[in-house]
């Protein structure tokens, strides 16, 4: 039978169940001690429970940080990233692959004080160019979004090209002709981008620097063309090594020992493609010691010297040994030649292969599109943005119009490809005076404003021949342009009319009727000198 309950305690109540090892009973009226001793040991489900949800605390712990981390990451990159404003930035297109990203070494930087430099950086194959001899080139980009490609317009305003536009199979001169044609500013110019299209053509004016410099002062190595392969045969020099079209980094290049491997390449060259269109050259083989590229990125030179470590001949190929070297005065001379060609050039390099004897021989030269090396190439980059910036701070004007008080300019204009005379680029021409009107009774006609020749007019209009071109009539209201040429009399012309009339407007007043007979001959003055400006009317 249980026990009875305790004094105190509910009748219909549970008696509590305790162990207690205490050396006596406690007295009635003292509040019942804790429990003392060793707890039960926990059971193997709670256990399971209980590690169950510790881990389940820490995966959610450690997805909370992580969340707190991209939320900061992705706020950090935001306020990282340029806002551009509307009409207050200039396009900047970048030609280069996307193994660099050139918009962080533009980040920050302002033109004309307040002017952003918006980089839209893409390769040759993902844009084309509509160009209008009005409004210049647009350039639409293909762009991927949630894998689904994209394509936007807009406007450079300045272009760098850093990708070669032809290499081998692919040729983009397309483009290169598109920008040309929109009359957009580059570095370097794309004049000499277009004229390094061709490497025999730029080895002809190579050879053009050796007969002016000498073959010591400018060791060119002595080269053969060919229009097309067929020709390869009459080549009797060996070891040579033969260069196929217009190809990069070694491509299309083979070493022949013989005739025979001649015959062979020759045999390749021809089936490859339309062998008419493919030019080859020859040119002496060099057991190379190490090779030398010189650098100039505006004022800034440097030499690397590079040494195959694989032992393949072409010294550019393969695993090699980087070092920068000491520039010389005579490499110095040699890259300045180099950039004064095509109208100069900002960005350029000279390639020299260094034979085991010692001699020098100069190979190649290179636009701004060649690859940058060694440790410094993060400081060439910001050479080359620096340069940049330099030159559309020279070349990009904002537009001077205001759309109102207080409001931004409008939409920047590159200004070489304002230097035409369009709306936009010229002066406000204030307003033509009006024609003559007849006076009211009792008084004389308006005299009209005299205003000067518009700038560009003095000389085409001084002879007779041009003012007859002129309307018959004058316009009375607004001015008006005859071929870009305001409408304007000479100032002798002008002057005559105005002295003629202000004597009139100057003579005492009379009887209604001489008024009239005054006014009459006036007109009929007018009318004669009009006749003389004008031609008849």
């Amino acid at each position: 039978m249980p026990p009875p309950p305790a004094p105190g305690q509910p009748a219909g109540a549970a008696p509590e169940l305790s162990l207690s090892f205490g050396a006596g009973k406690a007295p009635a009226t003292a509040a019942p001690a804790p429990p003392r001793g060793v707890s039960a040991p926990t059971s193997p489900a709670k256990s399971r429970e209980s590690l169950l949800q510790r881990v389940q605390s820490l995966t959610g712990a450690a997805r909370d940080q992580g969340a707190s981390i991209l939320g900061a990451a992705v706020q950090s990159a935001t306020q990282r990233a340029p806002a551009f404003t509307k009409d207050k930035y200039f396009t900047l297109l970048v030609l280069d692959d996307q193994n660099t990203d050139w918009s962080k070494y533009f980040r920050g930087r302002r033109l004309h004080g307040d002017f952003d430099i918006r980089v839209e950086q893409a390769e040759f194959r993902d844009i084309t160019v509509v160009s209008s001899a009005d409004t210049g080139p647009v350039v639409t980009m293909a762009a991927y979004r949630s894998g689904t490609r994209v394509a936007r317009s807009f406007r450079p305003d300045f272009v760098l090209i850093r990708q070669p536009p032809r290499d081998g199979s692919s040729d983009f001169r397309s483009t290169i002709l598109g920008l040309k044609y929109g009359g957009v500013p580059s570095i370097n110019s794309l004049h000499s981008i277009y004229q390094f299209q061709d490497k025999p053509w730029v080895f002809s004016h190579l050879l053009q620097l050796q007969r002016r410099l000498g073959r010591d002062g400018f060791p060119l190595i002595e080269q053969t063309f060919f229009p097309n392969p067929r020709d390869l045969f009459q080549f009797t020099k060996f070891p040579s090594v033969l260069k196929a079209g217009h190809c990069h980094g070694g491509v299309a290049t083979a070493r022949l020992e013989n005739q025979s491997a001649l015959q062979d390449a020759a045999g390749l060259v021809s089936g490859a493609g339309n062998d008419s269109h493919c030019y080859c050259t020859i040119e002496p083989y060099i057991d190379a010691k190490f090779s030398v590229h010189i650098q100039k990125i505006g004022n800034n030179y440097k030499a690397f010297m590079r040494k195959s470590i694989t032992g393949n001949w072409k010294t550019n190929q393969g695993s090699a040994m980087l070092e920068q070297i000491t520039l010389t005065e005579k490499y110095k001379s040699w890259v300045d030649e180099i950039s004064e060609l095509f109208g100069g050039m900002e960005v350029c390099g000279l390639s020299v292969v260094v034979a085991k004897d010692g001699r020098e021989y100069i190979i190649s030269a290179c636009d701004s599109t060649f690859a940058l090396i060694g440790d410094s190439q993060e400081e060439d980059r910001r050479q080359i943005a620096d340069l940049v910036s330099g030159r559309m701070q020279n070349v990009c004007r904002p537009s001077m119009a205001q759309t109102g008080p207080g409001k931004l300019p409008s939409r920047s204009s590159v200004s070489s490809r304002a230097e035409s005379p369009t709306d936009e680029g010229m002066a406000p021409t204030p307003p033509l005076p009006a024609g003559p009107r007849p006076a009211p009774m009792g008084g004389p006609p308006p005299i009209p404003e005299r205003t000067s020749p518009a700038v560009g007019s003095i000389g085409r209009l001084s002879s007779r021949s041009s003012i007859s071109e002129l309307p018959e009539e004058p316009s009375s209201s607004g001015p008006s342009t005859v071929g870009g040429v305001r409408r304007d009399s000479q100032t002798s012309q002008a002057s005559t009319i105005s002295s003629s009339v202000s004597r009139v407007g100057q003579r005492p007043p009379q009887t209604q009727s001489s008024v009239v007979e005054d006014a009459e001959d006036t007109m009929k003055n007018l009318r004669k000198t009009f006749a003389g400006i004008f031609g008849d009317m």
